[in-house]
């Protein structure tokens, strides 16, 4: 990782890991359709957090922060659904979905946080 910690950045990556290896699971078992939807939307949420690290303005701050938090809860509805359509097992899932859970309560905070400043 690069520079100072940042916790929303850092768990960010670390969840996309765990969906990397999620999804080279699924693919192995031959599961290709909701195990890609997942691998895009669970790897996207860390790549827009470190464009916004990087953001030319508030604004764009904002922006890419937003599109994190829809991804994350794009990627607890793909991970809901291969839990309960017995696709993925559900102790597999379910730390995940906490961590998606956790990701969503970070960025709506940060984006809630940002949107009054940029109001102020």
């Amino acid at each position: 990782m690069n520079g100072k910690p940042n916790i929303v950045r850092d768990k960010a990556y670390q969840f996309a890991l765990k969906v990397i290896h999620l999804y080279r699971k699924l693919a192995k078992e031959k599961e290709f359709v909701i195990s890609r939807q997942l691998l895009k939307a669970g790897t996207s949420i860390g790549a827009n957090i470190e464009e916004a690290t990087a953001a030319q303005s508030k604004k764009d701050f904002l922006s890419k922060m937003s599109i994190a938090s829809k991804e994350a809860r794009e990627t607890q509805y793909w991970l809901r659904l291969l839990r309960d359509s017995d696709i993925c097992d559900r102790k597999v899932a379910e730390p995940l979905i906490s961590d998606a859970d956790e990701l969503i309560k970070l960025l709506t905070s940060i984006v809630k946080t940002t949107t009054s400043t940029i109001k102020n």
